[in-house]
């Protein structure tokens, strides 16, 4: 047999190289190859929650109004009212209902004046310039600890456990006045509706599997048709769209995640849906999944939330809210340009690119960790 010469051997090996590099490229046009990337993504990447992470989320009584901070002594007063209001729901006696709405509104009153003395002490102190650095580093590190989940476990520390045993004692004996004023009792009907919400829900979902909230990240902005003002771009406004259909459904608290929240809100106020949980600092996915775990602790604990966000986006961002101990129910938002039935196109390569992205940022993200990501906000 001749021996080929090495140029035609080269040739063969250039022209198999170009023809290989040709069919990728088509397949890359094609609707097949972003398909085929994301359901490896959901196939292999993990969604399991961190239960160390997931007991911060435990209390499961988020509230849109809340915002007393997880283990504060306002927060522990509002956990043992919940928890006597429960316990009386079935009472025959509405009287106890409202001597109990009256008892916590003065205990209220009188942790916060407590408070108030406590900051006038610690101002006086810092006047004394080693104790002021000494106190300035101590508000640095209790800062970031309340900003990690095991910082939100401490509500469950024995001193925490003794004094929600007074406040309720407090609750339950307290010698008060009946309140006679309407909005007293407006207030304490709302209460026993928020617990029959919660308790009937628990229900019905057998433990902590039902959302609790609606999160909504989002995807850019841009500028209007003006040129001047900033709005939402192609990729928010389908995952809001997609929030106001998943809203009919489940009348949940909606989470808007991301530096587009403000202009996310405006625009869903325009369409009729409030959205008052806004988490407006992180600027990438991972702050995304960190920052509203904070928030969604700090307003009362979400185990489970209903998360928005498109295909290819979907997986990477599951398995991070996870890891920060929530679980997802994931509902796809479309994406601003559709997939063709079989015929390469350039709207095609727009998926294929985006899965790409995913597909390269799962695997940073596994590897070595996720890379810009702030602790707190």
């Amino acid at each position: 047999m001749d021996k080929v010469h090495w140029m035609i051997g080269l040739v063969r090996i250039i022209t198999i190289f170009f023809v290989l590099l040709g069919c990728f490229v088509l397949f890359l046009y094609s609707p097949f190859y972003s398909q085929l990337v994301v359901k490896g993504l959901n196939r292999f990447v993990p969604v399991d929650v961190n239960e160390v992470a997931a007991q911060s989320q435990k209390p499961a009584a988020l509230s849109e109004h809340e915002t007393l901070e997880p283990g504060s002594n306002l927060w522990i007063a509002r956990q043992a009212y919940l928890k006597l209001m429960e316990k009386t729901f079935q009472s025959e006696k509405p009287e106890d209902l409202r001597l109990i709405q009256a008892r916590y509104k003065l205990l209220q009153q009188l942790i916060t004046e407590e408070q108030e003395r406590e900051n006038v002490e610690e101002n006086q102190q810092t006047n004394i310039p080693l104790m002021a650095e000494k106190s300035e580093q101590e508000q640095e590190s209790s800062a970031v600890a309340a900003s990690t989940p095991m910082d939100f476990l401490k509500w469950n520390t024995p001193d925490n456990q003794a004094l929600m045993g007074k406040y309720i004692a407090f609750l339950e004996t307290y010698p008060v006045e009946l309140p006679v004023y309407p909005d007293e009792k407006d207030e304490t009907n709302k209460d026993l509706v928020d617990l029959k919400k919660n308790k009937d829900g628990m229900n019905e979902s057998q433990g902590l599997s039902q959302p609790y909230a609606i999160v909504v990240l989002g995807g850019g902005l841009t500028l209007g048709a003006n040129g001047k003002d900033i709005v939402v771009n192609n990729y928010t406004r389908l995952r809001l769209e997609k929030t106001l259909q998943v809203e009919k459904q489940y009348p949940l608290p909606i989470v808007l995640s991301g530096v587009e929240a403000p202009y996310m809100q405006a625009w869903l106020k325009e369409r009729g849906i409030e959205a008052k949980l806004l988490e407006n600092r992180s600027m990438n996915t991972c702050e995304n999944s960190r920052f509203s775990s904070l928030l969604l602790q700090k307003k009362g604990g979400a185990p489970t939330v209903i998360l928005i966000t498109d295909e290819y986006h979907m997986p990477r961002t599951r398995r991070l809210f996870a890891l920060n101990g929530i679980e997802t129910v994931p509902v796809i938002a479309p994406m601003p340009t559709t997939l063709t039935d079989w015929r390469p196109s350039e709207q095609n390569y727009d998926h294929s690119r985006r899965a790409n992205y995913e597909l390269l940022a799962t695997i940073r993200d596994t590897l070595f960790g996720s890379s810009d990501c702030r602790e707190i906000p």
